[in-house]
């Protein structure tokens, strides 16, 4: 069993801490188990199921730091893992920038976990497999899916009295649906932490109409269009853009945060405070999220609570580094598990019947960066890209490259529509103008 209780999670690292004659020791101790199922052409491919249980132990003596990981729990192995992290850290050259590990600590609560995802069986993961198939095969559609569920647990202790522990589930299930001939094609996915929220036969059936309407597609002129993106086309670029988030970066001068000063000038060096963004744009993370919770600490066990990133367009919070906030006299801010962009209330049916030309885009894919300074990115649309006219879906489009920022893109926002949760976070459709398509790609 390597999903292990708190109570049993807490014993063992206490034993490991007891073995160590460091100056500061932490240790970290990762759990999980699940399984899957895989499909392509119909047929189902493999199965198999996944069960891992890890320590890693991180000893200190003054500014010198070592790392040892093992996956064995006698006695035998708890003491040698932590005797390797020791004699790496005697080893080790003095880190400039070490922080010690923090106290203990108090943390709120997080949904993430439950039984019905824990108790998955491999009946079930058949089942859920045959629903998206025979639709598919019903419609003369050839299906490719994957479904994964996992369950988790982390623990963190330390030798200044820290302990946390969080137990959590998911599963994940995607599928691409297309025509016999290849012409068209279409995507969809889902993810919960709790399973009974998953129907695959109603995710594929999205999947199944979109091949079926983008056969036979036309060729439209680049440019600059206004698009409607599902969430699943603006998440890639949102978490792109989430992750460049960072107080040391900006500062540095790395960043689309930050501020260029001249030698010898004084002020800010990063965007904090400043308006970036439309005022309808209010990005979080909430680890009580209901429908997107997470872990409510940090991987070195600082908590995580609520923390707005941009509020009405205003960079509102950067996450930094203990040493850098120490830096820099500010608040330390972990990363957020996973964020939330707030929306509207319009609908995608909505939005279409309001577009008078435009482009509904169901995913992008192959997202590379051009420019860290401006966020600039580019890649593919991908299964099932659409021409709108006067309100209504005219006719499926050949694929774009597109050249975009989500700077730009969350400056010309039109409209934005109730957030869905995709790849654990909280996403709206939106509806843009201005949007750059550079070329066109014959991939469907």
């Amino acid at each position: 069993m390597t999903i292990l209780t708190e109570q049993h999670a807490k014993t063992l690292l206490k034993k490991v801490l007891s073995f160590s004659t460091a100056d500061e020791c932490e240790c970290n101790l990762d759990g999980q188990e699940g399984g899957n199922i895989r499909y392509a052409r119909n047929t189902v491919s493999t199965a198999g199921e996944q069960s891992d249980l890890t320590l890693i132990v991180q000893s200190s003596f003054g500014k010198r730091m070592g790392v040892a990981t093992i996956n064995e729990f006698d006695d035998a192995s708890l003491k040698k893992v932590v005797r390797r992290s020791e004699e790496l850290a005697k080893l080790a050259p003095e880190n400039p920038e070490f922080m010690p590990v923090f106290g203990k600590q108090k943390y709120t609560s997080a949904k993430t976990y439950y039984d019905s995802t824990a108790n998955v069986t491999p009946d079930y993961r058949a089942n859920a497999a045959e629903d998206s198939i025979k639709p598919s095969k019903a419609n003369k559609l050839v299906s490719s899916g994957f479904l994964q569920d996992i369950s988790r647990f982390t623990a963190i202790i330390n030798s200044k009295g820290l302990f946390a522990y969080n137990k959590s589930t998911n599963v994940d299930f995607s599928v691409t649906i297309r025509t016999e001939d290849g012409k068209g094609s279409g995507w969809v996915t889902r993810d919960y932490n709790d399973i009974k929220l998953l129907n695959t036969k109603t995710a594929s059936q999205v999947a199944i109409e979109k091949s079926l309407g983008s056969v036979d597609a036309k060729e439209m002129e680049p440019g600059k269009y206004t698009v409607i993106l599902e969430p699943a086309a603006s998440v890639g670029l949102l978490g792109n853009m989430i992750r460049s988030f960072s107080q040391r970066s900006a500062d540095e001068g790395r960043s689309f945060l930050s501020i260029k000063l001249k030698d010898g000038e004084k002020g800010p060096t990063n965007k904090l405070g400043q308006k970036m963004f439309d005022e309808r744009v209010n990005i979080y993370s909430d680890p009580q999220h209901p429908e997107a919770p997470s872990a409510p600490f940090a991987g070195n066990g600082f908590p995580r609570n609520k923390v707005n990133w941009v509020k009405n367009g205003v960079i509102a919070t950067m996450p930094n580094s203990p040493y850098w906030a120490k830096h820099t006299d500010a608040t330390y801010v972990p990363r957020g598990g996973s964020f939330i962009m707030a929306g509207g209330d319009e609908s995608l049916a909505d939005m279409i019947k309001n577009t008078r030309r435009g482009v509904l885009v169901t995913r992008l894919w192959y997202i590379r960066s051009l420019d860290p300074q401006t966020l600039l990115y580019t890649g593919l649309t991908r299964d099932g890209t659409f021409y709108i006219e006067n309100g209504k879906i005219k006719h499926p489009i050949k694929n774009f490259r597109f050249n975009e920022s989500p700077i730009v893109m969350l400056n010309n926002i039109e409209a934005l529509g109730k957030p869905e949760r995709i790849n654990g976070n909280m996403v709206p459709p939106m509806k843009i103008r201005d949007f750059t398509f550079s070329s066109l790609s014959d991939a469907v």
